[in-house]
């Protein structure tokens, strides 16, 4: 019973208190069975912790602090419990087409709603018990980050495989009445859930505002890589603009009735219909950037801001930076701006590197691997060093999503591998080899 301590924070409320390997059982009497106990009871003044040990002995313990500061107490998981799974067999699931022989965490499939509280996954809620959600209303979990896909519950249930799918719609009802805040998106495939069955799902999601904080649409993702998986298709231009066109009417009745957007199309979608993204102030506080949601526009914006404070190369300075076929174009005209800005002392290749490793219809950045990267330039003359965007690595950096390593990348190419922060200070930072000067 408990979880296990492994370390004692020095200088902590605990330190010299709790002994590594003691067993955290509960606080103020409040069992603990995983990171959302522990954080919702940690956080009061001077608690009282119930502790185990291996030979079975309890001891209670005061600790004194302050609220709110941290106990100090670390665990072997984040979680301080196993990772929830997905419990559904989605018809679009990303996970399901990528390639063999990839590390094995990239085939795991989470749907937990800890995560969706503490690092801003989404979840589908068709594996919550009501111990969960009376739970996430009684600590206040919000908000939660919720794949809705559809309001039809049929429908639902048939896109996510699992019979679930459509009864845990009411959550939504009763999460919104509970006054927690919802962030949703919507992964639209063509002929089953766009048209009309879209704008209806967009209609009662905006029925639940202001508890429906955003609602992002986007595309589904495939790759070449569906064999034996439900038919689906990419859109078409008339499509993609037939989405754009329904999340911009509703996204303009939330405007008129609550004063704020809410409803937001995928770059990738205005990308795919060939309709012109919108400016900068259309995302309001870009509350879906994580889905895609005006990262252009964001760029752009932050590119455009550092540019008065860009320090130009103090020696001719030529590089190759590589980026995703889709945002190509726009990320052409920002680098020709930085270039421009420096005096004839820079000069990029910008290349757009051809996803062949997922295949399919997968150009965005962040799905660019090394050996795409090293197979489409190897043999060229790329200047004093490439320059690769952080989005195409794991979050720590270490590797992209084939595993290749920025050195081996390096090493392959023969030239520096220099990793450009996503941001327009980053960018022109990493172009120009310089600090930009605020």
């Amino acid at each position: 019973m408990g979880i296990e301590v492994i370390e004692v924070t020095a200088g902590g409320p605990c330190h010299g208190k709790v002994v590594p390997g003691e067993r955290l059982e509960a606080i103020d009497g409040h069992p603990i069975a995983d990171v959302l106990d522990y954080m919702h009871f940690s956080i009061g003044e001077n608690p009282r912790l119930t502790l185990g040990d291996a030979q079975g002995n309890r001891r209670e313990l005061r600790i004194q602090k302050p609220e709110y500061e941290e106990l100090g107490l670390e665990f072997a998981s984040f979680l301080m419990d196993r990772q929830r799974s997905c419990a559904n067999r989605c018809i679009f699931c990303f996970i399901d087409q990528l390639p063999k022989g990839m590390r094995e965490t990239l085939y795991f499939k989470d749907d937990d709603a800890r995560l969706s509280f503490l690092m801003g996954n989404y979840i589908s809620m068709t594996n919550l018990s009501e111990h969960d959600v009376q739970r996430m209303i009684d600590y206040r979990v919000s908000p939660i980050n919720i794949s809705v896909h559809t309001t039809n519950p049929e429908l639902r249930s048939k896109m996510l495989g699992n019979r679930r799918g459509g009864e845990s719609l009411a959550l939504l009802d009763r999460f919104a009445q509970a006054g927690l805040d919802l962030n949703c998106q919507i992964v639209v495939c063509k002929g089953i859930n766009d048209g009309e069955e879209l704008s209806k799902t967009l209609d009662k999601l905006l029925s639940l505002a202001p508890a429906v904080d955003s609602v992002a649409v986007v595309p589904a993702g495939l790759t070449g890589h569906r064999e034996g998986l439900f038919p689906l298709e990419p859109f078409d231009r008339a499509g993609a603009a037939d989405v754009v066109a329904r999340v911009q009417r509703a996204g303009d009745e939330a405007v008129q009735k609550h004063g704020r957007r809410i409803v937001f199309a995928s770059d990738e979608l205005y990308l795919q219909a060939g309709i012109a993204l919108p400016d900068y102030e259309f995302y309001e506080d870009f509350p879906q950037l994580e889905n895609g949601i005006g990262m252009i526009a964001m760029l752009e914006e932050e590119v455009h801001a550092a540019l008065p404070d860009l320090v130009a190369p103090s020696r001719p300075r030529r590089v190759t930076a590589v980026t995703g076929e889709a945002v190509f174009p726009y990320l052409q005209r920002l680098v020709d701006e930085i270039e421009n800005q420096c005096h004839n002392n820079l000069s990029v290749a910008l290349k757009a590197v051809r996803n062949d490793f997922f295949g399919g219809k997968i150009n965005v950045t962040g799905l660019v691997t090394g050996r795409d990267i090293a197979a489409q330039l190897e043999g060229q003359d790329l200047g004093e060093a490439l320059i690769v965007p952080a989005v195409m690595l794991r979050y720590d950096g270490a590797c992209f999503l084939d595993d290749m390593t920025p050195q081996q990348l390096s090493e392959r190419l023969g030239v520096l591998v220099e990793i450009s922060r996503m941001s327009g200070q980053g960018l022109i930072e990493a172009l120009t080899g310089r600090p930009v000067c605020s």
